[in-house]
């Protein structure tokens, strides 16, 4: 079963759930399905979907980093360097930080944690969190439909082989990048109980439960 079989099944569903844990992939695809007439769903609807999905998610996320704080961060030594990467953004740029994480490849997942251990107004990232969700559902659920719609323009008959090839490349992609982050979790863990391994260990540095903002 595929990405567009589980959207016929399941409908906007899916892409609640699915946004709300990661990902822009579904909403992408959703898009451009709809265009092409692969998919008889609503656009607005699908990105209604994905704003619900990703802003409920954020929202969980943010309330974990700011119950269980810096003791959480013991258990993800492996990643040690993107958190210490969103804690400097969220130091100097903190409202422009909140609002484009989602936009930034390799940190997302983390991003709603350390926002939620750093001090920030709950009432704050919750309104910062509803405009950044907005916008990032409608960027990608409207750029999946403007993508199939100029498929379906100037590619044709061809625009389902070229549809699947790209989702093709980006399952991979998923692929291989799951599988790198599950080898560095692996060492991060044997690093972290002192026994060798191929990497060098960056232990992690302990941020406090608030951080400084900027006056």
């Amino acid at each position: 079963m595929d990405v567009q079989d589980l959207l016929r099944q399941f409908g906007y569903l899916v892409i609640v759930v699915w946004t709300f844990f990661e990902g822009e992939t579904i909403i992408i695809v959703a898009g451009a399905a709809v265009a092409l007439g692969n998919l008889d769903m609503d656009i607005h609807l699908i990105a209604l979907s994905a704003l619900i999905g990703s802003f409920a998610g954020d929202q969980f996320y943010f309330a974990i980093g700011r119950r269980y704080g810096t003791p959480l961060l013991e258990k993800w030594p492996h990643h040690t360097k993107r958190l210490d990467w969103a804690f400097n953004m969220l130091r100097k740029w903190e409202t422009l930080f909140i609002l484009s994480f989602r936009f930034i490849y390799g940190i997302r997942n983390v991003s709603p944690f350390v926002i939620g251990m750093s001090g920030i107004s709950p009432f704050k990232f919750l309104a910062l969190n509803f405009i950044a969700a907005s916008l990032w559902a409608a960027s990608f659920a409207y750029g999946g439909y403007y993508l199939g719609t100029a498929m379906e323009e100037y590619l044709g008959e061809h625009k389902s082989t070229v549809l699947f090839t790209v989702l093709g490349l980006i399952a991979t992609f998923g692929v291989v990048s799951y599988i790198r982050s599950q080898r560095k979790v692996k060492e991060a863990r044997l690093a972290h109980s002192g026994e060798p391994t191929h990497s060098e260990h960056i232990s992690p540095k302990e941020p406090s439960n608030g951080i400084e903002k900027d006056r």
